[in-house]
């Protein structure tokens, strides 16, 4: 292996895009047992953005796992992209990072001066976002893998979930969307530079600057308890985020919802509406429309392209918001001040169907 190996050439799907089919995974999880013990804040009945697990009436820790394979082709970009990612679970439910284990999956035969940088990198992220690195695993894999196990910390009573949108509620959305499409542009050395740079931007961007703006609005909204769901798009595209989100959880009354979403108040990636014009489009995007195409509804005005990206899967996306009409405005200067985008990208209606519409 010589420095101008590419990395994502030793995957079969980059960053997000690798996870597994959803309906195959939701299949599964549907039939696992519940947790019982009252201590498990969170588990993975709603398939929360992490689990959520009280210590005391003061303190809860936030725990999440994410790694996959290689989704830019230089190793400390990578590192820091999965750092990125693997935090931001812990950013949408609220929490603090504190500590983090990295896991490694390495080919046996590859230079392992490559695997030092992937590591260095993901460490600088960690570095930034003031979150140890205090141990971590490795195995020998075919395909290169990389990522981490954070622990976080929160306030049981201040916990955010990826349920609990309310009619009336305004839809904020913190990132551009369209790094599936530009990295898997890459892959067939087809993502001008331009795009590549500024998805690369997005993805090694923590979501901390926008959870610590969501904090200023709870302190500083004249609403009570205004942010009433949050998550990150990740790896099932921002429609299938919306959907868990919408779907809410009936057994602990949570009630579904509807959203109308406008495609034009997304902000895009440079390239990413051309990539899925041309087709870049990877097998968990297809994975996506297939498992929840019938649960979205689009308008005549929305073109093939930009119906794509909307289940195109990002890896370390932004947070979709689910905030009282009432204190919008404020989330959305905050979010500014704090470096973040505030796209208001819908509203949220009484459940009809199909569930989500795009308009």
């Amino acid at each position: 292996m010589t420095e101008t190996l590419k990395l994502t050439a030793m995957a079969k799907a980059a960053g997000c895009a690798a996870k597994l089919n959803p309906a195959t995974l939701e299949s599964v999880l549907r039939k696992l047992p519940r947790q019982t013990d009252p201590n498990v804040l969170v588990g993975f009945d709603t398939n929360d953005d992490a689990g959520i697990y009280k210590v005391s009436d003061e303190l809860a820790l936030v725990q999440t796992v994410d790694f996959f394979t290689p989704i830019v082709d230089e190793p400390e970009l990578f590192g820091a992209i999965a750092a990125a990612n693997a935090l931001s679970d812990v950013y949408a439910m609220g929490g603090k990072p504190i500590s983090a284990l990295s896991l490694v999956g390495f080919p046996e035969k590859a230079d392992p001066t490559i695997l030092e940088r992937i590591i260095r990198g993901g460490l600088s992220k960690m570095q930034e976002a003031k979150c140890s690195v205090v141990g971590g695993h490795s195995i020998r894999t075919d395909d290169m893998l990389f990522g981490y196990a954070v622990t976080g910390t929160i306030h049981p009573e201040k916990i955010w979930r990826n349920v609990g949108a309310r009619t009336g509620d305004v839809l904020l959305f913190t990132k551009p969307l369209g790094t599936g499409v530009i990295t898997t542009a890459l892959k067939k050395d087809c993502a001008p530079q331009q795009s590549l740079d500024a998805a690369i931007r997005a993805m090694t961007t923590l979501n901390a600057s926008a959870a610590e703006a969501l904090r200023e609005v709870e302190e500083n909204s004249k609403t009570k308890n205004p942010i009433h769901a949050v998550t990150d798009v990740t790896g099932f595209s921002f429609l299938g985020h919306a959907r868990e989100m919408a779907l809410g959880n009936p057994a602990a009354g949570i009630d579904p919802v509807s959203f109308e979403i406008e495609h034009t108040a997304f902000s895009y990636l440079p390239g990413a509406v051309e990539a899925a014009r041309e087709g870049h489009l990877s097998g968990g995007l297809k994975n996506n429309r297939a498992f929840i195409g019938d649960c979205v509804g689009f308008g005549p005005n929305v073109s093939e392209e930009h119906r794509s990206l909307l289940f195109d899967p990002q890896t370390s996306g932004g947070l979709l918001i689910a905030i009282d009409a009432r204190a919008a405005e404020l989330a959305h200067q905050l979010l500014q001040q704090h470096g973040a985008l505030a796209s208001p990208v819908g509203i949220v209606v009484q459940k009809k169907s199909p569930l989500l519409h795009v308009s």
